[in-house]
């Protein structure tokens, strides 16, 4: 792996990988949701969405003919701390076509004022789905009680009103302030020549300005005592969200906690997933997972289980969360635990676009990487003692939060239970 920086600031990385004949391309530029005000949540997503509309050379179609003519792959998303747009080739020889169509995209967006109203509408219907999803609605108000009025807590697609206010004008001020080379990262990982990627990166994205986009507002720490809340919604299940702030992505107790959520709730030999579901059958859905940010993190259980089930389920997950506070994780279920996440980054690193953006993600977001061998030898070096302590940290009674998206009658009493 090499990574090269630009006269503008980019900074390129290039990651050869034997065996492949696939190469994936990936601009990554650090902006999301919680870089935006108030007045413009969803003006990253939205943006994203604008810049597959053409470019002052090529217009939509001719975008697509040109990825999809040669078998590629052209996909983007949108999170709280970055955008990205990539492109998966089948073969290296495509490899210029996919800087020059990414480059021209970030460059030369055309923003059309007529896709733009239509897009508007598309992005609308999108939020829509969202909500009509409880089990991913719910988790959207979970991060609400965790960042209360901070970017973080926001929808990454913004809100129907944020949504109507924006303006083409306001989406080109948000693209010049945010797409410059200091925060931006290029991503090339597969079958491809080293050298021909260097010049060619260069080529391509020496129009990038020069510059880095507005900082995003830091995480305050939270208000001491635990939050609830309640979307009433007559829907067939209760979904809940339960937990609080967990560890940030420079934060090296992440692969404690990372082994505690897989303990807890990440596969199907869990102790959640055999108590609540296998043993007592109150619920089809069950998991615990851990997500990092910049500067804070969330751990979170999620489940969903119906209104005559939510107590009992409550009250197993619950005593779930006290045990592993008071009792060492036995030596047999640290190695299955340690086992499961190292296989499953493996697993996760045979592609070459999940490898371009395993080494992109960090580089962005923490300003260095972390080699696969490095992150093996942080979890196999984990301890029991060390589970527990960020189990002790992160499931106190203060720090635990809880949402819920369910009939109104489904909240009756829930908080003497989880004593919030």
């Amino acid at each position: 792996m090499e990574i090269i920086k630009l006269k503008n600031g980019i900074e390129v990385i290039l990651k050869p990988m034997s065996g492949f004949s696939s190469v994936t391309t990936g601009i990554w530029v650090r902006t999301g949701s919680r870089y935006e005000k108030d007045s413009e949540n969803g003006s990253a997503h939205f943006l994203e969405h604008l810049l597959f509309k053409g470019t002052q050379k090529r217009a939509c179609e001719e975008l697509k003919r040109l990825v999809e003519g040669v078998g590629g792959l052209f996909n983007a998303f949108t999170s709280e701390e970055v955008t990205c747009y990539y492109i998966k080739m089948p073969l290296s020889k495509h490899l210029s076509l996919s800087l020059d169509v990414l480059s021209d995209m970030v460059i030369r967006p055309s923003l059309p004022e007529e896709e733009f109203e239509k897009e508007r509408n598309v992005i609308l219907e999108e939020i829509k789905m969202y909500l009509d999803i409880p089990a991913a609605h719910v988790q959207e108000l979970f991060s609400e009680l965790l960042f209360p009025g901070h970017p973080l807590g926001r929808f990454i697609a913004g809100t129907p009103e944020t949504i109507k206010g924006l303006t083409r004008d306001r989406l080109f001020d948000y693209w010049q302030r945010f797409y410059r080379g200091n925060s931006m990262v290029v991503s090339i990982a597969g079958d491809f020549d080293p050298e021909k990627a260097r010049k060619e990166a260069a080529a391509f994205l020496e129009p990038v300005p020069e510059g880095e986009g507005p900082h995003f507002l830091p995480a305050v720490e939270k208000e001491p005592g635990p939050s609830f809340s309640l979307l009433a919604k007559e829907t067939e299940q209760v979904h809940l969200c339960l937990g609080g702030r967990g560890v940030s992505a420079d934060d090296d107790r992440r692969w404690a906690l990372s082994l505690l959520s897989v303990i807890l709730g990440g596969n199907m030999s869990s102790r959640l997933f055999a108590e609540v579901r296998e043993k007592r059958g109150l619920t089809y859905q069950i998991s615990a997972g851990a997500s990092s940010y910049a500067d804070a993190g969330i751990f979170e259980v999620e489940a969903g289980t119906s209104t005559a089930t939510l107590k009992e389920a409550l009250k197993v997950i619950l005593s779930e969360l006290a045990r592993i506070k008071e009792e060492p994780v036995p030596g047999e279920e640290l190695t299955r635990a340690r086992d499961f996440v190292i296989g499953q980054m493996q697993l996760h690193l045979e592609g070459t676009s999940e490898y371009m953006k395993f080494l992109a993600g960090q580089l962005i977001t923490r300003r260095r990487i972390e080699t696969p061998e490095e992150i093996v030898a942080k979890i196999s070096a984990v301890t029991a003692e060390e589970i527990r302590a960020i189990a002790r940290e992160i499931l106190t009674g203060d720090n635990l939060n809880l949402s819920l998206i369910g009939p109104k009658e489904s909240h009756e009493g829930i908080r003497e239970i989880v004593r919030l």
